[in-house]
C-alpha cells in the first residue's frame, strides 16, 4: 500500500459539484492500494499513520500525532500511486489492485483509521471522479509505502 500524506489546515473532496467530505486540521491522506496488499498492511500503516509525530507542539517542533490534537483525516483513494512509469510515455497500472481486491481493502483501512483515531474519518468515493482541494500546511507531505516501510 502507498500513501501520500499532507498536514493540512482545510482539505475536501468534491464529486459532481458537490462537496463529499471536508475536514478542518488534520492529515489528507491520498491511498493506492497494490495487487498484493493484505490486512498487515492496513495493521501496519494505521498504527503508524495515527502515531507519527508531525505537528508542532509550542515550541513550533513537530512532536504531537494527529491523535494528540484532535485532527481530523480526509481518505481519498488513488490508483495512480502505483503507476509505473519505465517504459514510454503512458503509464501503467499493472501494480494496483483490481476494485475487487482494492475495495473491501479500502473499507478495512477506513474501519482500521476510525479504531486508531478513535473517531470517524472523511473519505472520498472509491472510484469516483473526485475534485481534491486543499490547503497544505508546512508544506508537509510524507510518502509511505507499506512494501517498504523506510
Amino acid at each position: 500500500m502507498r500513501v501520500v500524506i499532507q498536514r493540512v489546515l482545510e482539505a475536501d473532496v468534491t464529486i459532481n459539484n458537490e462537496t463529499k467530505a471536508a475536514i478542518s486540521k488534520g492529515l489528507l491522506i491520498l491511498a493506492g492500494i497494490g495487487y498484493d496488499d493484505d490486512d498487515d498492511d492496513i495493521e501496519w500503516l494505521s498504527k503508524k499513520v495515527v502515531q507519527l509525530r508531525i505537528f508542532d507542539d509550542e515550541q513550533k517542533v513537530p512532536n504531537l500525532s494527529i491523535k494528540e490534537i484532535g485532527g481530523e483525516i480526509l481518505l481519498v483513494s488513488q490508483f495512480t500511486l502505483h503507476a509505473m512509469v519505465k517504459k514510454g510515455n503512458r503509464p501503467s497500472y499493472i501494480k494496483a489492485a483490481r476494485p475487487e481486491i482494492a475495495i473491501p481493502l479500502y473499507e478495512k483501512l477506513i474501519k482500521k483509521l476510525e479504531q486508531e483515531l478513535n473517531r470517524p474519518i472523511r473519505t472520498g468515493t472509491f472510484g469516483a471522479d473526485m475534485k481534491v482541494g486543499l490547503l497544505n500546511d508546512g508544506p508537509f507531505t510524507i510518502w509511505i509505502d507499506t512494501k517498504v516501510r523506510e
